[in-house]
């Protein structure tokens, strides 16, 4: 299944009240990171994000030309929501997994979607993640941290002096990441499976 080009990015601020940063640490240690006040910088995000986060987890990720900086989201209400904005250039997902819940009149309902699985990853280009929590085993090639993130190797670009990191190459081991947004290019999901769940099961 393929979604789509999206729209090309905007930016929706331009000032630096704070900063994040997504820690580069060796392969084999858990990447905490996410550390951070207000964000006002770019978001490269060309869209109103909802009010629901939601999860996504992959037991392996493999990606080339990786940048991450500060943002902030905006939804339909004009409320903001901190975010570290992580772009990949091209992706592979295996056992790829996305959910949400959602309160409704009738109670909780959950979307279920998994994909990428039986050695056939799923796979992504330009792909680009407005993120407020990540976790596995990472490693990266060719990492540069404290870079500007106007000057970050990649086409999308946070705001001149916000922190920023670019890297060659990233894989993650174990990925679990909660996010507000994500887009790509091309999204392709092989095996795709969509399930409506009562809420009570996500990805992690």
């Amino acid at each position: 299944m393929k979604f789509p080009k999206s729209d090309r990015v905007r930016k929706l601020g331009s000032s630096h009240a704070g900063r994040i940063a997504l820690v580069a640490i060796p392969a084999g240690v858990v990447a905490a990171a996410l550390m951070g006040g207000v964000a006002q910088g770019a978001v490269p995000v060309s869209f109103a994000v909802s009010g629901s986060q939601f999860q996504i987890s992959a037991s392996q990720l493999e990606g080339t030309g990786f940048s991450q900086y500060a943002g902030v989201a905006k939804d339909t209400e004009g409320m903001e929501h901190t975010v570290a904005i992580a772009n990949i250039k091209s992706a592979t997902l295996a056992d790829l997994c996305q959910s949400v819940i959602t309160d409704t009149p009738l109670g909780k309902v959950g979307v279920l979607i998994k994909a990428g699985g039986n050695g056939n990853p799923a796979s992504a280009s330009d792909l680009q993640i407005g993120m407020t929590g990540l976790k596995g085993d990472a490693s990266f090639g060719a990492i540069r941290i404290g870079v500007d993130a106007s000057t970050v190797n990649t086409d999308a670009k946070g705001s001149a002096g916000d922190f920023a990191q670019d890297a060659d190459t990233v894989s993650i081991k174990n990925l679990q990441q909660t996010a507000w947004s994500t887009q790509a290019s091309v999204f392709t999901l092989t095996g795709m499976t969509l399930e409506l769940t009562d809420g009570s099961q996500g990805c992690f």
